[in-house]
């Protein structure tokens, strides 16, 4: 499990500094024993300062998770930075964004932090606590309470400022000083001469005692610990006995108290009760710590170690207890392959590699793979075909021609099975900077990394699983690199084409708006090069008649107007060019004009129709078709295919809905007579722009779904007898 400790030591990242300083602070030493522990148990971990940014680098460190994947979660030391209830602040951030976290809940580290409320809810329900007054401001009046008394600061923790007073001076300097040191109300309340006792709590549901642990102060100095004791600046040795000198019956009826304590109190996964215990036998809770030191001299860990959880056990059995209760189990047993299903195997491999899946991205991001960078692209395919080869799959040479278009396929072959097909240059212009990887909350951000980058990472580790369960070699499978996306598919096209005549069904691992939509139609694409030309004008000389730029955008405006919302079509201009002698006017005049469409036929006749509105009087042009990618159409295949994958999908509570497309893909080149799908990558942002980014969640959302789609095939083909 991802666990991150979360403690206050020496960051001040908040927005403003005021109110009550925190005091409180673990020592390094302590967090990296802490630290070291949780890694001796398995656990990935990571520490961090519980400040304004700690959202964000959780987020970092543990992304949003899938059905069925166990999140990350926080072991708590934070004591918070400033302000009140301090020890609420952390917790309550933890149950606003939604991780787990060992440790109390907010309410009760504030009921546990208020020492008065903390008694009231003790007498309420019958606990025996020591007599006590609320002293609110100088100039109190006398409490009607014996001497000698103890006083300490309502609100705070660590023997703060606690001090015995013997009399009504004493006692009025002791509450002054805590008025201005602290600038809050103080408690009073009766000395209970005898032993100090504390008792550990573990767990829940119900909760364990630890056996009792004794303070032993010797006999210099106050019968009381202090926080000149705790931090070690008394010069006296106070010692821990445990278990304390006790009967078995007063063992069990401090243990008894400690555990309806942490009962009423709303306590979680641990704790430790302060008490004294009189000479006649009385036992008196001071006092609920929620959250116990773990250094290595302090009660709790010794009385840990009395029960037989030496340091790193007792770290990681508070994960699991508060795994226990968050998630019902303290401690899953490992998969036992020959009794879970190969879903779940596969989704077990899938959600135990992620940092991994990131890592590889990261890999990849470093590679410049843009349409007119050969040598890039050549390196990132020589990276791909290396990954391909380490799964099992060979290349396929008649689909293959190391410069545009690379084929492998699965030891079973290609025939009758899925293919997978995504470009792997990006389509940006080679004259803008590259941008490295780059790792947000929610976003990855690299050049081309949703487009050309995300969906090879996707692939590898959908198909891994397969490959551990070595059941891969036995799928029909084949997947299909191209490297011309920018190019507009006009060398891949040929190998697209033949390679979708084999497979059963295609799917195109283009990137996706959103995470709940997959396309089983997208408009084909038709770049038109409109070429107007005249005599060349001297230096000077201005043409009588109409001028060439006039002219055409005369007519561009009735071409543009041959758009029609009835026949699926739309133009639009996407460049114009003038080329002029010095001091001349322009002699010729290139337009491109990009043509969506969904069927042929309203195209040719749209081609008709622009060359009767040019004529053929004023100017020379001519018009020619540069690029054309055909329109992926919706059909019965395409939409049996996308119920397979909807149906996948809902079982992984991951919401999938067919939307069309206005925009063309490689999945246009496929034959009518073979399903297909399109928009099965990541989810992206500013695709094909230098600000191109992959969305982390949806990355590995997209590769369950496509390996537990192939899962599918793999028990379809166990049915029929192919595996």
């Amino acid at each position: 499990m991802k666990i991150a400790v979360v403690y206050n030591r020496e960051s001040q990242s908040v927005i403003n500094l005021f109110g009550i300083p925190n005091r409180e602070k673990y020592g390094k030493p302590a967090i990296n024993r802490i630290m070291k522990g949780l890694k001796e148990g398995g656990h990935q971990v990571i520490s961090l300062e519980g400040d304004k940014d700690l959202i964000d680098r959780l987020e970092e460190f543990m992304p949003r998770v899938l059905k069925g994947e166990r999140p990350g979660m926080v072991f708590n030391l934070s004591y918070g930075i400033q302000g009140q209830a301090r020890y609420t602040h952390i917790p309550g951030i933890l149950e606003m964004i939604g991780i787990p976290y060992v440790g109390s809940g907010p309410l009760a580290h504030s009921l546990c932090l208020d020492k008065v409320v903390s008694k009231m809810i003790f007498q309420q329900h019958g606990l025996p606590t020591p007599a006590f007054a609320v002293l609110n401001e100088p100039g109190f009046p006398q409490p009607d309470l014996p001497y000698p008394l103890i006083v300490k600061p309502k609100n705070e923790a660590v023997s703060f400022g606690i001090r015995i007073v013997n009399n009504t001076e004493e006692l009025r300097d002791a509450a002054q000083a805590i008025f201005d040191q602290f600038d809050q109300p103080v408690l009073a309340e009766q000395y209970i001469a005898g032993r100090e006792v504390n008792v550990g709590i573990l767990g829940n549901n119900p909760p364990e005692a630890f056996a009792p642990a004794e303070i032993t102060f010797g006999k210099s100095g106050p019968q009381i610990y202090t926080y000149e004791d705790k931090t070690r600046k008394s010069g006296r040795e106070i010692g821990v006995a445990c278990p304390a000198p006790l009967s078995e019956e007063m063992t069990k009826k401090a243990q008894d108290l400690a555990v309806q304590a942490f009962k009423v109190l709303g306590c979680f996964d641990c704790a430790r009760v302060d008490m004294r215990l009189d000479d006649d036998g009385n036992f008196y809770i001071l006092e609920l710590n929620s959250l116990p030191s773990l250094g290595e001299h302090g009660s709790y860990v010794a009385a840990a170690a009395q029960i037989g959880l030496d340091f790193p056990a007792l770290i990681n059995r508070l994960v699991e207890v508060a795994s226990a209760r968050y998630f019902g189990t303290p401690n899953p047993p490992e998969l036992d392959k020959a009794r879970t299903s190969l879903p779940d195997r596969v989704f077990s491999y899938i959600t135990q590699h992620r940092d991994r899946i990131e890592r590889r991205i990261e890999e990849w991001a470093v590679i410049s793979s843009r349409t007119g960078d050969p040598q890039g692209i050549q390196l990132a395919v020589q990276k791909l075909a290396g990954r391909m080869e380490d799964l099992g799959l060979r290349a396929v040479e008649d689909l293959t021609d190391e410069k545009f278009v690379w084929t492998w396929q699965s030891q079973a072959g290609l025939d009758g099975g899925t293919l997978l097909v995504a470009h792997i240059d990006a389509p940006l212009d080679s004259s803008a900077p590259f941008h490295g990887f780059r790792r947000e909350p929610e976003w990855l951000h690299g050049d081309g990394i949703a487009s050309a980058k995300a969906p090879w990472v996707l692939v590898e580790f959908a198909l891994r699983p397969f490959r551990s369960e070595r059941s891969l070699r036995r799928l029909p499978l084949g997947v299909l690199c191209f490297a011309d996306e920018g190019y507009d598919c006009r060398y891949s096209a040929k190998s697209i084409k033949s390679a979708s005549e084999k497979a059963a069904r295609v799917i195109v691992l283009r990137p996706s708006t959103r995470v709940d939509r997959v396309v089983p139609q997208r408009r084909g694409l038709r770049t038109y090069q409109l070429i107007l030309e005249r005599k060349k004008l001297r230096a000077a000389k201005v043409s009588k008649g109409t001028d060439i730029v006039h002219w055409t955008l005369g007519k561009l405006g009735a071409i543009l107007g041959l758009s029609s919302k009835k026949d699926n079509l739309g133009i639009s201009i996407k460049d114009l060019k003038t080329t002029a002698a010095p001091v001349a006017e322009p002699h010729q005049l290139t337009v491109t004009l990009p043509v969506s469409y969904l069927d042929e036929n309203p195209v040719a006749t749209l081609e008709e129709n622009i060359k009767a509105l040019l004529g053929r009087k004023e100017f020379l042009w001519k018009l020619e078709v540069v690029s054309d990618r055909p329109p992926m159409k919706r059909k019965q295949g395409n939409n049996h295919l996308v119920a397979e994958l909807q149906d996948t999908a809902r079982h992984w509570e991951v919401e999938l809905n067919p939307i069309s497309s206005l925009y063309p893909s490689a999945a246009g080149f496929v034959p009518k007579t073979t399903p297909v799908v399109c928009g099965m990558g990541a989810v992206y942002r500013d695709l094909y722009t230098p600000q191109e980014s992959v969305q982390r969640i949806s990355l590995i959302q997209r590769t369950l779904l496509l390996a537990q789609f192939l899962v599918r095939e793999v028990e379809q083909n166990v049915k029929v007898g192919k595996v």
